[in-house]
């Protein structure tokens, strides 16, 4: 299992600085954008003095955020899970079917993207906010892959307009892949994520989905992994994305 940054004696003899949201980033407290508000709304300290957005940090000195501490201490992490119907994508404890008491990991861990509560596949999780950033950037038109069943029998012209790009939430759906796999069942690969994007696509021209799951994102498939299950990604499977999101070899 690869590793992060994560003790004093990991960093340069030289006083390194680097960036708060890239170190609550790298410890898996959130990702960059996330660090950036915290900072901004006061709830991040170095030392005793509360932080400024864009500020540097560098080795021995303690961040807190809301008073607890943060360190990089922490083991990379990055699992695939088939998530059950029912759980709910958030870290929120608040929500009583999170995922995080779903899975019960050890780690601090958070979802890279979302499937909607009664959608059921793959969901990666990780403890790297920038790896999980790469992931989710829209413009890098990362494929994710689905099986949908709907509540009534299929159509030519249903998978034709499907593909072509349906108008939902005020914006032209990208062109996709759609294919016929059954009376009631489709494939279909997209490359953005609009909110609840297959429901609301189906349901533009008179469908109700009745099943989605998730079977791939990028270069992760779901295969055999039994529902409410979840597996360490692969160190070939960790390399596939760093090429697919231009990683540079020191950032995952």
């Amino acid at each position: 299992m690869e590793k992060m940054l994560s003790t004093p004696e990991e960093f340069s003899d030289e006083p390194v600085k680097i960036r708060l949201n890239k170190f609550l980033s790298d410890a898996g407290y959130c990702s960059r954008r996330q660090a950036d508000k915290l900072i901004a709304e006061g709830r991040v300290k170095i030392g005793e003095r509360t932080a400024l957005v864009g500020e540097k940090v560098f080795a021995g000195q303690t961040v807190t955020v809301d008073h607890k501490k943060v360190q990089r201490s922490e083991p990379f992490v990055m699992i695939a899970f088939n998530k059950p119907r029912g759980v709910v994508c958030t870290t929120s404890p608040k929500e009583a079917d999170n995922v995080i008491d779903f899975i019960k990991f050890g780690y601090k861990i958070f979802p890279v993207g979302r499937l909607d509560k009664e959608s059921v596949g793959l969901l990666l999780l990780t403890n790297n906010g920038d790896l999980a950033n790469k992931i989710l950037k829209a413009r890098n038109m990362h494929e994710k892959e689905y099986i949908v069943h709907v509540n009534k029998p299929l159509t030519d012209e249903f998978i034709k307009k499907m593909r072509e790009g349906v108008p939902i939430l005020d914006t032209i759906t990208r062109p996709c892949k759609v294919t016929k796999d059954g009376k009631y069942r489709f494939r279909i690969i997209l490359t953005q994520g609009l909110n609840r994007q297959i429901r609301r696509m189906c349901e533009y021209f008179g469908y109700k989905v009745t099943m989605l799951k998730r079977i791939r994102i990028m270069n992760i498939s779901l295969g055999d992994l039994r529902e409410g299950t979840w597996r360490n990604l692969t160190e070939q499977e960790v390399a596939g994305l760093r090429k697919m999101t231009d990683a540079k070899k020191g950032d995952l």
